[in-house]
């Protein structure tokens, strides 16, 4: 149980630094290809169903899962949520390690976490615009292989 607080502890004091050097920047137009991380302190909800948004505050926690049996993909293609703050909590019952992501409308998140274990969960957290977005696992090789989907944010 203490390793485990270290770990959300170190990725917090990992994203506050990141946040601390992406405001050190100039114009919020760069040339980089990169985004700012965004904050991974949203509050993990339980008791949702996949795919499910839900409303805590202002920010919403959207479930998701790895496929159990090692496959490259999600259990799920498709999700949505409501325009906002919106954290994709991915948890990967399977033994292949994999991670989340989300790319599009000028965003490009990835989890804090890195690539997680069996039995562990990696989550993203980004401020979503009403559009169409693209969440994915990170782990090179695994979005070319298939293992991706589509957020639709109202």
């Amino acid at each position: 149980m203490r390793s485990h607080r270290r770990i959300q502890l170190a990725a917090l004091a990992a994203v506050s630094a990141a946040l601390v050097a992406a405001g050190c920047g100039g114009s919020s137009k760069s040339s980089s290809s990169t985004a700012p991380a965004a904050p991974s302190t949203a509050t993990r909800t339980t008791g949702t169903t996949p795919g499910a948004a839900t409303a805590g505050g202002s920010a919403q926690v959207v479930k998701l899962s790895a496929d159990p049996s090692g496959a490259l993909k999600f259990t799920t293609a498709t999700l949505q949520a409501k325009a906002g703050t919106v954290t994709l909590d991915m948890s990967n019952p399977s033994s292949v390690p994999h991670s989340v992501a989300v790319k599009g409308n000028g965003v490009n998140g990835v989890s804090p976490q890195g690539s997680v274990g069996q039995g562990q969960d990696a989550r993203v957290t980004a401020t979503l615009k009403p559009g169409t977005y693209t969440f994915y696992c990170p782990v090179p090789g695994h979005e070319a292989a298939g293992m991706k989907g589509t957020l639709t944010v109202r």
